[in-house]
Parts: structure tokens; sequence; C-alpha cells
């Protein structure tokens, strides 16, 4: 055993300086509450995959044919950068999951992902108010995405959401999902399993959203683009003006290996009815589609990528509103806009009991 004498004096200035170290390499959470974690990239949860394990990220592949790209000088468009804070080269910043992140989930193993979904009104209470376009093969997808902060009741709404199951607020957040079997077995929320290889160390993915629209008042749309590397076939995804967040391996699928067979733009709400009427979670902006621009919340510049890594407008655009009386859309054309579409609504009203 060996004495140990306490000095007050040298053992507080220690600590001082102990403490000192820990705020400089611990970041504080950022405004939106959440600590962003910059993770070596090597580092990621992506390559904790069997098939992934020592690889390395990839370099970016060409953009499809007629997409502009504004990297250079783009945003990142989320909270957690407002305090000037930022990531380093090699790393990727991840968002720190909690252990209340984890509690308010129904158990953990669950946490994170999502049960079986369809994509129509009988999927378990999820409702939907959607264009799609199917009767093709689809290699990619583009569209301006209007940012409000939906209000959400006992419910959560799963791109860009607002989802307090999964984030404890309400604040509009962007995130991704993947599945190769319908969400029976695989698949997850954002970096929560391994699968999505991050490139970009300007995004964490399911990071609030900021700046976001305001009724009658300032609108705001994020770009969001999804397409398949020709040349390895990986699906890639970019964000803002430019941005490229990362890709999904292509051995992560079995049918997108090759191309999708539909592409589907718009709204989802949780509706279990768990008061025995229906939800007053708001979808978009709350306002129903007729509302118009400054009002109802947008979709624009819809465009599919083709066979030929070429970006090319809808053909044969369809529109599903499971009930239109709690949340409706409708769609229109125009040389700003391209093709467009206003949805939503406020859930529970007179005529949606």
């Amino acid at each position: 055993m060996v004495n140990h004498t306490f000095n007050p004096d040298k053992d507080s200035q220690k600590l001082r300086r102990v403490d000192a170290y820990l705020k400089k390499i611990n970041k504080p959470a950022s405004p939106d509450g959440d600590v962003i974690d910059c993770v070596p990239s090597l580092l990621q949860p992506a390559f904790d995959h069997p098939e992934l394990r020592g690889k390395k990220p990839l370099d970016p592949p060409a953009r499809p044919k007629g997409h502009n790209s504004t990297e250079a000088g783009s945003e990142s468009f989320q909270l957690w950068t407002d305090t000037g804070e930022s990531c380093p080269k090699g790393t990727v910043p991840i968002r720190r999951t909690t252990e209340k992140d984890i509690l308010r989930a129904s158990s953990v193993r669950r946490y994170g992902r999502r049960r079986h979904v369809r994509r129509d009104s009988t999927s378990s209470g999820h409702e939907h108010a959607v264009v799609f376009e199917n009767g093709d093969q689809y290699y990619g997808a583009k569209a301006k995405i209007n940012v409000w902060a939906p209000r959400v009741t006992n419910a959560h709404v799963p791109k860009l959401s607002v989802s307090p199951d999964l984030y404890g607020d309400n604040r509009p957040r962007f995130f991704i999902y993947w599945t190769n079997d319908a969400y029976h077995t695989t698949g997850c929320y954002n970096l929560l399993c391994s699968g999505f290889v991050q490139i970009n160390n300007k995004i964490a993915i399911g990071a609030a959203i900021s700046p976001k629209s305001s009724f009658n008042g300032r609108q705001f749309d994020i770009g969001l683009m999804v397409w398949k590397d020709p040349k390895h076939g990986h699906w890639w995804l970019e964000f803002g003006s430019g941005l490229l967040v990362g890709y999904w391996p292509a051995l992560l699928f079995s049918h997108l290996r090759s191309h999708a067979n539909m592409v589907q733009f718009g709204g989802e709400v949780v509706n279990t009815r768990s008061s025995g009427f229906h939800t007053s979670t708001q979808m978009g902006s709350g306002r129903f589609a007729r509302e118009g621009f400054g009002k109802a919340a947008y979709f624009r510049n819809l465009q599919t990528v083709d066979w030929d890594n070429n970006l090319v407008p809808f053909k044969n655009l369809r529109l599903l509103a499971d009930h239109s009386n709690c949340y409706d859309i409708r769609h229109g054309r125009n040389n700003v806009w391209g093709t467009y579409f206003y949805y939503g609504g406020p859930g529970r009203n007179v005529r949606c009991p």
C-alpha cells in the first residue's frame, strides 16, 4: 500500500485542469439539446457490418446529368452548427444517443427501428398524403421540401420529420431510414445500426433543422436527392445545396441492387386513436393543401433519375390521401417549380372525428 497525502490546493488545481480539459474535448450540447460527437470516419457504425469491416468510405460519384450542385458554398441548415461548432476532416458528426432516448422506446431492441408499414390506410394507424409514380425503372429521385415544425400529440411523425419518441422534442429533424425486407427484421433510423456510410463532416443525421417556415411568413425549403451510382451501384444521398452526406452500400439490398419500381413523396402521421378519436397531430404546417403558399406545406421541383443517370420530370404522377378530411393533397406544375404539390392538415377536426 502506498500512502497518499491529500493536498487541497494541489488537488483542486488538478481538478480544475481536468475540468477545463474535458470542456475542451467534450463539446457542449447544441441549441437543440443534442450532443454531437466527432467520430473518426473509419469507426462509424457502418463499418461494424461484416461485409464492410476493414473498408474505407468511397469517393463521391458523378451527380445525375442535369443537376446543379453548389457544395462549396452550401450551408448545413442545422442548429448544432449555429454556435460555430464543427467536426474536423476525417471525422463524421454523430448525434449522441442517451439513456433517455432509449427509455422512450418500447424496448431496447425496438429503439431506432420501425414496425412493418404499408403504403395505405390499413397499416397500424399510419396515414399518408403522398404523390407517387410507378410502372418504370427508377434510379433516384429529387425534390425540394418545405420545412415546418408540426404539432405532434400522442404519437410520432416519421427525410424531414418530427419524432418525439425518437428525439424527445418537437423540432423538425433530418433523418434517414433503410430496410431490405419491408421493416420486418432489418434496417434502422440514421446511424443506429451498421448500414449507411457517412462521408460528410458538416451534417449530423438526426439533428434539428434551422430555420423553418412560418405561417404567412418566410418559407424555407431544403433540397434532397437520392440516386444510384451507375459505376458501383450504391445509393447516394445529397442534402441542401449540394452536400453529399454518404451512401447506402448496394450489398444492403436485394431488389434495390438493380433499381426501384416506385418513387413516393409526401407526409405520414401515426394515428393510434389511443384516446378513442383521431389524433390532433399535424401534417406539414397543419393546414390543408387548398390554402396554398405560405400556409400549406409543399414539395417542389420533383424529378426522378433514369437508367442513364439523367434527371427527368415525372410522367404519370398519382395522388393518395388515406383520409382527406384529416390530411389532403393537391398537385400542379409551372415553369419555376416544375412538378409540385401542397399537402397536410390538422388531423382531428369536425370532419375528422
